[in-house]
């Protein structure tokens, strides 16, 4: 039978702690570093001239849904009753509102060095070393909404924006593109500055501090984030009845893409598993 995915602001108290245990517990184990390398080893961007299969391509989402999956999967290992709760940040919009409470994520850094203080996973209640990244940050850092040169999270309009979009993707499969349902919801807009930045990227941004880069996952919201990023799959799929994951064969070798995008019936590393394959979760989960 399928588990059910909540929003995070619906959750118990009892919920909450489970969740919050069941993470430090994936965390203790170590396992929880595995993650955070992986993503970072497959960060990578369009103009690496080789294989992208978790950003700046149509398996950007596929990819992370495999990626949520494992992670649920550890800590459904440590404790059966807990899923993955998903972020809001269409409704939830206040650095104080959920998941932002002491007794789920906690809040947003100190003003002198960004550090979270508060919440389980603050650095000076022990459990939350940052071990693997890109810097040498041994502490949970973030900026809520950037107060220096503010940002605001994504509203409805704009999820409404990617989502009315008929088309899973378009050539040329990369950060440019500027229709097809994919980059419209992973963010990468025209322009300059924050202007650029759309949906997924945008949220990255308000978050800031660990959100920003490919150690991102150092940040327990990130899973929080990408489970309401694969709800908006999920209901881009029931709006538009048979459209499917393109490209649905790869690039030839005179395209400019070729060996550098998963199609849809390709293996996504690192991973035995096809975007097609990933299409449809319904025997696994669902969203409340």
């Amino acid at each position: 039978m399928a588990y059910v995915r909540k929003d995070a602001s619906t959750l118990t108290t009892t919920e909450r702690r489970r969740f919050v245990k069941a993470l430090l517990e994936v965390k203790r184990s170590g396992e929880y570093e595995e993650f955070v390398r992986m993503h970072i080893a497959y960060f990578r961007a369009d103009g690496e001239h080789r294989l992208r299969a978790a950003h700046m391509a149509p398996s950007f989402l596929p990819w992370h849904r495999r990626f949520l999956l494992e992670l649920e999967e550890a800590l459904r290992r440590v404790d059966a009753s807990v899923t993955l709760p998903y972020w809001d940040w269409t409704r939830e919009r206040t650095t104080t509102s959920s998941p932002w409470t002491a007794d789920l994520l906690g809040g947003t850094g100190r003003r002198s060095d960004r550090q979270v203080t508060t919440g389980p996973f603050a650095h000076r209640e022990g459990d939350w070393t940052l071990k693997e990244g890109v810097t040498d940050g041994a502490f949970l850092t973030r900026d809520l909404g950037r107060p220096g040169n503010p940002i605001d999270l994504p509203a409805g309009r704009d999820l409404e924006w990617a989502l009315k979009e008929p088309v899973y993707d378009v050539a040329p499969w990369d950060s440019t593109v500027t229709r097809g349902f994919r980059n419209r919801m992973e963010g990468w807009g025209t322009g300059r500055g924050s202007a650029s930045w759309l949906n997924h990227n945008r949220v990255h941004r308000w978050v800031g501090g660990t959100m920003l880069g490919g150690a991102s996952v150092n940040d327990p919201v990130f899973w929080l984030h990408h489970a309401f990023v694969d709800l908006q799959w999920d209901r881009w799929q029931r709006r538009h009845r048979g459209a499917r994951y393109l490209p649905a064969t790869p690039p030839g070798p005179e395209d400019a893409q070729h060996n550098r995008v998963v199609a849809r019936h390709q293996k996504l590393p690192p991973w035995d598993v096809t975007p097609d394959e990933l299409e449809d979760v319904s025997g696994i989960y669902r969203y409340a």
